[in-house]
């Protein structure tokens, strides 16, 4: 009978450190598949990471701006001829010709009118304003265009530098001659000069003249805006410049 209590209790301890055992088990084994011990997860949990900012637009124009003054428009006719062809309607035909080709040729453009008040303090690559000449006849020699800037700049060099772009190309697309002995004080003093940012490197041209070149100026005005959009290019693109001999005038 001793014999058989010493079993009895020898098997409930067996049975108690089984359950133990079993417990631990249980506590330090993984689970099923797809689940992780808490200290897998801890390990595998991405870190985060900053991101940046984004911030405003630096500028309300994301591609280089330049400005196009159509002479005259927005104020008065400018010169009329004697069927009623007026300078304005060339001014803004060729303003928007030479608006499409810099747009092609990925710049912002701006066509403001003679007294358009973003002059004032206006910012951009460059500005050109357009006009063109009398409608009545003066000599054979009443031909060409002209280009000016304005007689005080605040940065000279770079306003010779583009009116210089502005007469070379100009004169080899248009095949027009270049009349610079008829450049006038209105030309040099010319108000938007005076308006604009002093940043702004600025020139008046004169496309010909609406008497001996009105059939250019209005058959041909694509070629008149090429020879502008190829002048502010040049002056952009710094590229070296073959200088236009003046034609002599009386």
């Amino acid at each position: 009978m001793g014999f058989i209590k010493f079993l009895f209790i020898n098997l409930q301890v067996a049975i108690g450190v089984a359950l133990v055992l079993a417990t631990l088990f249980t506590i330090w084994t993984p689970g099923e598949t797809g689940q992780n011990p808490s200290w897998e997860v801890a390990q595998l949990a991405p870190i985060p990471t900053a991101r940046p900012t984004i911030g405003p637009t630096a500028t309300a124009h994301l591609r280089p701006l330049i400005g196009i003054v159509a002479g005259h428009s927005g104020n008065d006719s400018g010169t009329v001829c004697g069927d009623g062809l007026t300078e304005v309607q060339v001014n803004q035909n060729i303003a928007e010709l030479v608006r499409k080709q810099l747009s092609a040729s990925g710049f912002d453009v701006d066509v403001l009118k003679e007294f358009d008040p973003r002059l004032t303090e206006y910012k951009a690559l460059a500005l050109v304003s357009i006009h063109a000449d009398s409608c009545y006849y003066i000599n054979d020699q009443a031909t060409g265009f002209k280009v000016a800037a304005a007689m005080v700049n605040p940065h000279p060099e770079t306003a010779a530098r583009l009116t210089a772009c502005m007469r070379a190309r100009y004169a080899q697309v248009t095949g027009l001659p270049l009349h610079s002995t008829s450049v006038t004080r209105d030309m040099t003093e010319y108000h938007a000069f005076g308006e604009i940012d002093p940043s702004t490197t600025a020139a008046i041209i004169e496309t010909g003249f609406l008497n001996l070149d009105r059939q250019f100026l209005t058959d041909h005005a694509d070629i008149a805006a090429e020879g502008i959009v190829k002048g502010i290019l040049c002056f952009i693109n710094n590229e070296s410049i073959t200088q236009v001999t003046p034609q002599p005038t009386p």
